[in-house]
Formats: C-alpha cells, sequence, structure tokens
C-alpha cells in the first residue's frame, strides 16, 4: 500500500529574491537532475538563481556559509550512496549538521543531499517528473524564506521619527528628567 503525503503549496515572491544552489557534482547525471528540479521550483516562485558546484557533500555547508550575505536562499543539493566503509555516515551525518547549524543562524537552506543505499534509490528520488526532492527542497528553502520575511522584518510605522515633542537619547537639553 503506497503511503500519500500532503505537499505545502509553493510561496511566490513579488519583491526580488536571489536563491544558491550549491551542489556537488560527484553522481553527476543525479546532480543535473536535482538542479533541473530546484531550478524549476525557484523559477515557478518568481525568484532568480545561481548555481555553484563544490567537491562533494562536505563542502556544501561551507560554501553556503561563505554565500550568507549575498543570497536570501539556499539549496543544498548532492548525492551520498552508502558504499563499504563507514565514510557514508561521516559524509551523511555532517553535511546535514552543518546544514542545520547554519539553518539555526537563520539561514533559510532547503536540503537536497540525498542519502541512499544504491544509485537505483538515487535515479528515483532525484527524477525531476518523480519524486523530485531537487524541487522539494527548492521549495523548503522558500518556504522558510517566506516565514523569515513575515516574522523577521519590523511592522512598518511604529517607530516614531524624531521631533520635537521626543526627547532622543543623547539630547540632554532639550528636556529634564
Amino acid at each position: 500500500m503506497a503511503v500519500e503525503h500532503d505537499v505545502m503549496a509553493a510561496p511566490s515572491f513579488a519583491e526580488p529574491t536571489r536563491v544558491l544552489i550549491v551542489m556537488s557534482p560527484y553522481y553527476g547525471a543525479i546532480a543535473e537532475q536535482l538542479c533541473t528540479g530546484a531550478r524549476a521550483a525557484i523559477e515557478a516562485a518568481g525568484a532568480s538563481h545561481e548555481t555553484v558546484a563544490v567537491p562533494g557533500a562536505l563542502e556544501i555547508p561551507t560554501a553556503i556559509r561563505l554565500c550568507a550575505t549575498r543570497f536570501d536562499a539556499f539549496v543544498a543539493l548532492g548525492c551520498v550512496v552508502r558504499g563499504e566503509t563507514t565514510h557514508y555516515e561521516t559524509v551523511c551525518n555532517d553535511s546535514s549538521r552543518g546544514l542545520m547549524l547554519l539553518g539555526l543562524e537563520g539561514l533559510c537552506i532547503g536540503n537536497g543531499i540525498l542519502t541512499v543505499e544504491n544509485m537505483e534509490q538515487a535515479i528515483v528520488r532525484a527524477d525531476a517528473s518523480g519524486q523530485n526532492k531537487g524541487g522539494g527542497a527548492a521549495e523548503a528553502a522558500l518556504h522558510l524564506l517566506s516565514i523569515k520575511r513575515r516574522f523577521t522584518t519590523p511592522p512598518k510605522g511604529h517607530i516614531a521619527p524624531a521631533s520635537e515633542h521626543i526627547l532622543m537619547a543623547g539630547d540632554s537639553d532639550k528636556g529634564t528628567a
């Protein structure tokens, strides 16, 4: 029995929105499918994007941090396939932890780094017309950005402009305490 899940409607943006896709082309065909899905989702939301490549999944969090002030949101894309050594766990855990820590710093990141047992699983998940995990990661980043913009932008009109009737800090000659 297939389990169905709900998918949130993708956000859209009227104001300029820049997204950086950081991808590892270690498995080139998989990375390209992930990027195809991510780019389509970003463009559908009315945002612009750039893509940079890094050697592997471990470098993705560092690349995002280096570009943190230049983009509104980030999409991390890559693929880690279990091999014969414990390196798989290190790459999966450390790349995921790095992205999570950056998210907790306030960066809006969609994690589309596939962690799979074999290439067949990767192909199914990366397919832009199938599971489309690249598109899902892009939409996750955009949802986070929507929340950030909604709740971290100060409301307009709540700060009164300085005038002669308001004593501002440092204006000791305009009034008495």
